[in-house]
């Protein structure tokens, strides 16, 4: 017989403003540990060096984590030229080097081609699997992979700011499953110069804002009291994407239960990926029939 996780049955989000020097697994755990959660789980890694917006799924909530993970999100970086990393960030070991440093209108001629929808090769240190295996794994080992390229929708990529020769400071809205590390690393190809991830932070990822997320010395202070849970967003905040259905009392148990039933909707098509509610709640995504849904996740809140 399965052992009963311990903990409190809450649903919800709680945003994380996350420091440098942090993975975003101890994040999670944190907060765990702090709202004495069953369960939880984030919606996008951050590397440890980087900050922002690390959005915890506590209970219910872990099943919007996919439409988060989906949706896009928004990075300032500061890049670093003259450098190649192997890690194609700061903390790795500089494998290149030269004296050329474009100027800024070479810099925002190069930036057109990495916007749209392209292919991207995920850094040799990263977490995409090869034959089983964590890439960075076999990179810690000393293997060069070559890793295949994979599509990257993104949407703006924007020269902000440029502090001295050596650095740029770049903003980047894109879709899921982007690297910063390799747009760094592909820019400094582009523009002959080498380049590298000085520092990064997400600044928003779907709904949620750097600016409404709460410090990791806030979540120790306030852990186990009412005041963190003060901070907690309703789970629904994660299905800002989808269209919006309203159910009947009488739909209510079907939807739980896995079945098809009635639902008020405008301005919605059929086939579409909806969110069916009830008094504002969550009560399950599905597909939108025509004035019925035909529920593919349930939630018991």
């Amino acid at each position: 017989m399965a052992r009963k996780r311990k903990g409190r049955d809450i649903s919800g989000w709680l945003v994380v403003d996350k420091p440098a020097g942090i993975t975003s697994t101890a994040v999670v755990n944190k907060v765990r540990w702090a709202m004495e959660a069953k369960k939880a789980g984030h919606a996008g890694t951050l590397d440890p060096e980087a900050t922002g917006v690390l959005a915890v799924a506590l209970g219910e909530a872990t099943k919007t984590v996919p439409y988060i993970t989906d949706a896009l999100k928004a990075y300032t970086f500061t890049i670093r030229f003259g450098q190649a990393t192997n890690t194609d960030d700061a903390e790795g070991e500089v494998i290149a080097e030269t004296d050329l440093r474009p100027d800024d209108a070479a810099i925002k001629a190069a930036l057109g081609q990495f916007v749209g929808d392209i292919m991207q090769v995920p850094p040799q240190f990263s977490a995409v699997k090869v034959d089983g295996e964590r890439a960075y794994k076999k990179a810690r080992e000393g293997e060069d992979m070559a890793l295949a390229a994979r599509p990257l929708w993104v949407e703006e990529l924007l020269l902000i700011d440029r502090p001295d020769p050596n650095h740029a400071v770049l903003e980047m809205t894109c879709g899921k499953g982007g690297y910063v590390r390799a747009i760094a690393r592909d820019l400094g190809e582009a523009l002959g110069c080498k380049a590298h991830v000085k520092t990064l932070r997400r600044i928003w990822s779907g709904p949620f804002t750097a600016e409404d997320g709460i410090s990791v010395d806030q979540i120790d202070a306030l852990a186990k009291t009412p005041d963190l849970d003060a901070y907690l967003q309703p789970l629904e905040v994660g299905l800002a994407d989808l269209p919006e259905v309203r159910c009947l009392a009488e739909s209510v148990a079907k939807l739980r239960n896995g079945n098809p039933a009635s639902v008020i909707a405008s301005d919605v098509e059929y086939g579409e990926e909806v969110w069916a509610s009830y008094d504002g709640k969550a009560i399950a995504v599905g597909t939108y029939r025509g004035g019925e849904m035909q529920p593919t996740r349930v939630f018991n809140t």
